[in-house]
């Protein structure tokens, strides 16, 4: 009934009164309500409805860590995500963000935090700044980017573009159990890969040699 009155007194402030509802107002999702209005600005979809999750990968392909982002922009977790990868890996040298995550005080606070920050900045750059991004480590380091754009879609590809759980307690459970997952499978290539290479070296071993007259 809750929901329902709510639902009226919308519809009679929009259709009936004309009034603009407030977007903190609105529900998206009358089953999920913690649902969020997503708009990334990619071409061909304008807007998506879900939550949101941030990774951290390695250069060997695991997710070090993960965030779901209740309400949170880019921009505002670039400073904890990186702090809390960093309470379980202390030696974390470098990180590559999307533009999305820059802000003047992140620019300044993750350099405190990492020791090379590859943070595109937004707008026109200054002469300096255009000579940050053209250092050889910056553009090499941001090339490896399009890596966490891969683990991005092995999740969504292995059960986590929808969510079959229920509450967002139930979101948070699936996305942790489909982050293990993946690097399960991450283990289970490495592990594939060396035995194949073992069994290729036993071929040779016991291949008969030929010789020519």
């Amino acid at each position: 009934m809750t929901i329902l009155n709510r639902q009226i007194d919308q519809i009679r402030r929009r259709a009936l009164q004309g009034e603009t509802i407030p977007h903190e107002e609105k529900v998206f999702s009358l089953f999920e309500p913690h649902t969020e209005w997503i708009s990334k600005g990619k071409a061909g979809v304008p807007v998506e409805l879900g939550i949101k999750v941030c990774i951290i990968k390695n250069q060997y392909g695991f997710i070090l860590h993960h965030r779901i982002m209740e309400n949170e922009t880019d921009n505002q977790i670039a400073l904890t995500i990186i702090k809390e990868t960093k309470k379980n890996l202390p030696a974390l040298y470098s990180c590559s963000f999307d533009k999305g995550f820059h802000s003047k005080e992140n620019q300044k606070e993750l350099t405190s935090l990492i020791d090379k920050v590859v943070l595109p900045r937004k707008g026109k750059l200054s002469s300096e700044t255009a000579a940050i991004e053209k250092e050889p480590e910056f553009l090499k380091l941001r090339r490896k980017h399009s890596a966490v754009e891969s683990a991005i879609n092995a999740l969504e590809n292995h059960g986590l573009y929808i969510c079959p759980d229920h509450g967002l307690s139930g979101f948070n459970r699936y996305v942790g159990l489909a982050v293990l997952a993946r690097n399960i499978q991450i283990i289970g290539k490495a592990v594939q890969v060396k035995m194949l290479q073992e069994l290729e070296k036993a071929d040779r071993k016991t291949r008969p040699i030929r010789l020519a007259a």
